[in-house]
């Protein structure tokens, strides 16, 4: 065993077997490598890129440990012994990664698909496949945190592994190089840039409105690429036709090709994100758990993976197992802002429309069976997903005193603890309330 095996097996103890198996397990050490730069090589791009984003520091402070030196850690695309060869090779991962800006986690695998998205998702996979003939421009729209970035840069991604030339950026990244190009009389420079790509792909073009020079450059910009059959990906977090001051010219290029977007995820499909974070990540969550997030942190799925991070990093920091009890603790003070903007009002009405009763009804005192099960179900909601107490909500319902409230919460947890399909209904209700905090 060469030392670079012996430091990929170190590796192995340090991360999850499932990114083991995936990333690391390919590698290949160059035992040409010198003791201030050592070279893996990875069998393709993807693999490439991850490995050198989350574990080069890791794999040089190995080495460090193991022989007293840092080096410089490169992972090279290929299998060859031929050091030249493998030398260019590297010099060009190099490159690529820093210019496109990329994430490597972001990938069509690594995307949960559901009824919300899956429009959107297969429309950007039918462009990662074919660019530039079907749908240019693609404009994806949606709500913060929905995926809109994780789909852009699949799509990039896919198209780097086949040798494309790559553009990815914010709006306000591109328009501050535009201005420090303006500026500095570089404009050839600027225009060389992003007009002589494969793909261009602009995060958050909804920033455009009402920068007239901006406006102005990124229309020249768009009928360059799109005359010359390249292919144009565009988010947003609203429609084009709603995006104050954009010229018309724009608006009705960004309409050209098709339009996709992205609703807030249902349930399931939250649950199954947080799945696969932590699959991804090595982190164990039981279902009670992972059900209580996705029913109490909204919709934005950045905000949900961060917390995951959080909780994994305080259990490792406090050396404590994570619990229901632990997690709720650990994101008591998310869920409480998160509270503070929902109201009764909001629940009823909610409730009234996906049980089909009146909210007048649910806030009467008819005693109809469907009426007393949604009363029933806005009180528990109110209860815990709003700062209300119990005397609070019996106000707001006309009742005597907090003892109904109770007498309401001990019901439905009843009914919860026996029958599952009222618990799955309870959560998905849940859920479309937790939207509310998601805007």
């Amino acid at each position: 065993m060469n030392i670079g095996e012996k430091i990929l097996q170190e590796l192995r103890k340090e991360i999850s077997q499932n990114e083991y198996e995936r990333y690391i397990k390919n590698l290949i050490y160059d035992e040409n490598s010198r003791n201030d730069t050592v070279v893996f090589k990875a069998p393709n791009i993807f693999s490439a890129r991850w490995i050198r984003t989350k574990y080069a520091d890791k794999i040089a402070h190995l080495f460090e440990i193991e022989n007293g030196i840092k080096p410089k850690v490169e992972i090279a695309i290929g299998r060859t012994k031929d050091t030249s060869t493998s030398k260019s090779t590297r010099v060009d991962v190099v490159r690529v990664q820093t210019n496109t800006h990329l994430n490597p986690s972001f990938t069509f695998d690594s995307f949960i698909v559901g009824s919300s998205n899956q429009f959107a998702y297969t429309t950007a996979k039918s462009v990662a496949q074919k660019p530039g003939k079907q749908y240019n421009p693609l404009f994806i729209y949606g709500g913060v945190g929905l995926g809109k970035t994780h789909l852009l840069q699949a799509i990039g991604n896919y198209r780097l592994a086949m040798g494309d030339v790559v553009i990815y950026t914010t709006l306000e990244q591109f328009m501050n190089k535009f201005i420090s190009h303006l500026q500095s009389q570089t404009m050839e420079k600027f225009r060389d840039t992003y007009r002589k790509c494969d793909l261009l792909l602009i995060d958050d073009i909804q920033f455009l409105s009402r920068k007239e020079k901006t406006q102005d450059e990124f229309f020249h910009t768009f009928n360059e690429l799109h005359n010359a059959g390249k292919q144009i990906v565009l988010t947003s977090d609203r429609q084009p036709k709603k995006i104050a001051g954009l010229v018309d010219r724009l608006r009705s290029r960004f309409e050209w090709g098709l339009m996709a977007d992205i609703q807030p995820p249902e349930l399931e499909t939250k649950i199954a994100i947080i799945k696969k974070k932590c699959e991804l990540d090595g982190i164990k969550l039981d279902n009670e758990i992972i059900n209580y997030i996705a029913t109490h942190m909204g919709d934005n799925i950045r905000e949900i993976e961060g917390t995951i991070i959080k909780l994994n990093a305080m259990s490792a920091m406090l050396n404590q197992d994570i619990t229901l009890e632990f997690a709720k603790n650990a994101i008591k003070d998310q869920i409480k802002e998160k509270r503070e903007n929902i109201t009764i009002d909001d629940i009823v009405n909610i409730i009234a429309k996906e049980l089909n009763v009146k909210p007048s009804d649910i806030k009467s005192k008819k005693r109809t069976k469907n009426v007393v099960n949604a009363r029933r179900i806005v009180i528990y909601l109110a209860r815990n997903l709003t700062p209300n107490s119990m005397p609070q909500i019996a106000v707001y319902f006309g009742m005597k005193d907090h003892t109904a409230i109770s007498h309401a919460m001990k019901k439905i947890n009843e009914i919860v603890d026996n029958d599952e399909n009222f618990k799955v209904l309870l959560e998905e209700l849940s859920n479309k309330v937790g939207t509310l905090t998601s805007s």
